[in-house]
């Protein structure tokens, strides 16, 4: 199942560097107890910790109240987190199936690879889509995203020289998954 998700949720998701992985498992399990999540996401617990109750908070995840009994899961999603869990899912896949790790993208990796879409762009009309991130943020962002293949950079002759930013087949496939 494919779910598109909106430029305010990828940023939203990106906020915290588990938070799609941790939907993508909570949807694939049905919920789940913290040990579980911290044995098959490889966390550290701190991080986890952190990253459920940004989720909480979001409203993308609540205490289960049933929690009590050894087989019951302790986080479930709720009806928001269900459906951002079915993008993150579809994000989680495509990552594997690039051969990228759950946190190999930066916070602004995925609002980028929306912004560029199909076309090319250039930086300060990423920076103008993007606009609570900063200049930093975003040269950061799209030096990992190249480092990882999914962004080329072609600099275009001119006074003064420009940088045009395009996706390249790994970048198309998870803006696809996005």
């Amino acid at each position: 199942m494919r779910a598109s998700l909106s430029l305010d949720e990828l940023v939203a998701l990106g906020r915290h560097r588990w938070a799609v992985a941790l939907l993508a498992d909570l949807d694939a399990h049905r919920g789940a107890r913290f040990v579980e999540l911290v044995h098959r996401l490889a966390l550290p617990r701190d991080s986890l910790a952190r990253t459920l109750e940004a989720a909480v908070a979001a409203g993308w995840v609540m205490r289960n109240p049933g929690h009590g009994h050894p087989l019951r899961p302790e986080y479930l999603l709720t009806p928001l987190g269900k459906r951002l869990a079915a993008g993150a899912l579809s994000i989680a896949t495509a990552q594997v199936e690039l051969g990228l790790g759950p946190g190999a993208l930066t916070r602004w990796g995925m609002p980028l690879i929306r912004a560029i879409g199909p076309g090319e762009a250039r930086f300060n009309e990423l920076a103008r889509v993007l606009a609570p991130a900063t200049p930093r943020a975003l040269s950061q962002g799209l030096q990992s995203l190249a480092a990882n293949e999914l962004v080329a950079r072609d600099v275009v002759d001119g006074w003064p020289p420009a940088s045009l930013y395009r996706l390249t087949a790994g970048g198309l496939r998870l803006a696809k998954a996005a």
